[in-house]
């Protein structure tokens, strides 16, 4: 018989509720059904607004062929101005909730920053605009999460996380060769985005950023990215820890973080093991790389120190240690890394070179094409928090010493 749910779960359950709704319904957002408008057969271009005009300024939408800017928007007046320079475009909107009262427009890229990414998408679905959004999908709290995945669902709309790990060109070899079976068994997986020197961005005009202080696994997507976005599965627990000094950064921010850096080890469904590093400091070149060990193939994305990408196949060559002892002998091969960008994967004008690893491209096509054939995009509402959710409870994990915590799941 299945246990009747304790006052304290009751408690944290109607706290959830209470926060989910009343923050829903302080946005205006009707949860009721709210129908995904029709492109029919192609007969119109999807109509984009870009809101941010740092990261905005970095896909493609003017290029792709089923799509035009309508209209971009940034609270400064120089990033909307750069904004309309970089695509090319004559309506600006000095905010996100005006620009999305414009019924010409029928998407929103939101680029801002990452504490306003639930409020300003839900602003979005409020006005019946599909959403692409930056990571991360929510901001250090389970609530965030649910409250996001309802909202999306009741609106049925798109929304899509604009993950650039899930499209570098290395994952989708990956998620080639995950496909073919050549790994066989994939047992394990390890990914790390080290990125010293993000203390520029933490202040601006003399004032605190949204950056500052900011905890290593409340970013977390780049790695997680590299296994979910691989083999679709979950990652269901995760043991945590964290490094700090006495920098005053880590003495006083708005998260109450100590951490620059945090390493964790996941456990999925399968049963993986998937560490993951994410270090804001220290001797390291950063990179953001990974690399998938199976029982017939591993393959090794590119290392800052210079060696791969490679591929190690099993063999049955008998080899010995340098202790005298009996071990098969791997093939080592160095792995020709194709540029996926420059194939049909993409229409024409967008064969070309972009961010992160060759990813903005991609994450710009998948989203226009999402919209317009109405479906759901690679990584939607579900994918993004099995992305972002588990580094929440990994950064839970390291405050308490490392301790194993269980991962909630939104699927």
């Amino acid at each position: 018989m299945k246990k009747s749910p304790t006052k304290k779960n009751q408690t944290k359950s109607e706290r959830r509720d209470f926060i989910k709704q009343g923050s829903i319904a302080a946005l205006g957002l009707s949860l009721s059904s709210n129908p995904i408008f029709g492109f029919s057969g192609h007969s119109r271009k999807l109509s984009i607004g870009i809101v941010g005009g740092r990261f905005g300024c970095s896909f493609q939408f003017h290029e792709h062929p089923d799509c035009t800017v309508e209209a971009v928007s940034d609270l400064r007046p120089e990033r909307r101005e750069r904004l309309m320079k970089v695509y090319k475009c004559s309506k600006s909107y000095p905010s996100l909730e005006l620009l999305v009262k414009d019924k010409n427009i029928d998407a929103v890229g939101v680029f801002t920053e990452g504490p306003n990414h639930v409020k300003h998408v839900l602003e979005c679905l409020k006005h019946g605009k599909h959403v692409l959004c930056a990571v991360p999908a929510c901001w250090a709290s389970v609530e965030e999460a649910e409250m996001l995945l309802e909202a999306v669902k009741k609106s049925r709309l798109i929304y899509m996380m604009a993950e650039t790990s899930y499209y570098q060109q290395f994952t989708i070899s990956a998620r080639k060769f995950y496909q073919e079976g050549k790994f066989g068994n994939l047992y394990y997986c390890e990914s790390e985005y080290q990125h010293d020197g993000l203390e520029s961005l933490y202040h601006e005009n003399g004032k605190r950023t949204w950056r500052y202080g900011v905890a290593p696994m409340h970013y977390p997507t780049h790695c997680t990215a590299h296994l979910i976005g691989v083999t679709g599965e979950r990652l269901v627990n995760v043991s945590c820890n964290g490094w700090g000094n006495d920098n005053p950064v880590l003495k006083d921010n708005a998260y109450n973080n100590p951490f620059w850096n945090e390493s964790a080890m996941f456990t999925s469904n399968k049963g993986k093991a998937f560490r993951v590093n994410v270090w804001w400091k220290g001797a390291h070149l950063g990179c953001e790389r990974a690399q998938w060990i199976g029982d017939k193939m591993s393959f090794y994305a590119s290392n800052p120190i210079g060696t791969g990408p490679i591929i190690v196949n099993s063999t049955n060559q008998l080899g010995k240690d340098d202790a005298g002892f009996v071990r098969t002998e791997g093939k080592k091969q160095e792995y020709q890394q194709p540029n996926w960008w420059e194939t049909d994967m993409l229409p024409e004008p967008l064969r070309h070179n972009s961010g992160h690893h060759g990813s903005h491209c991609f994450i710009t096509h998948e989203f226009v094409t999402a919209c317009m054939q109405e479906r759901k995009p690679t990584v939607d509402v579900h994918e993004a928090l099995a992305y972002t959710v588990p580094g929440i409870i990994a950064h839970e994990s390291a405050l308490k010493g490392g301790e194993r915590l269980a991962i909630p799941q939104f699927d």
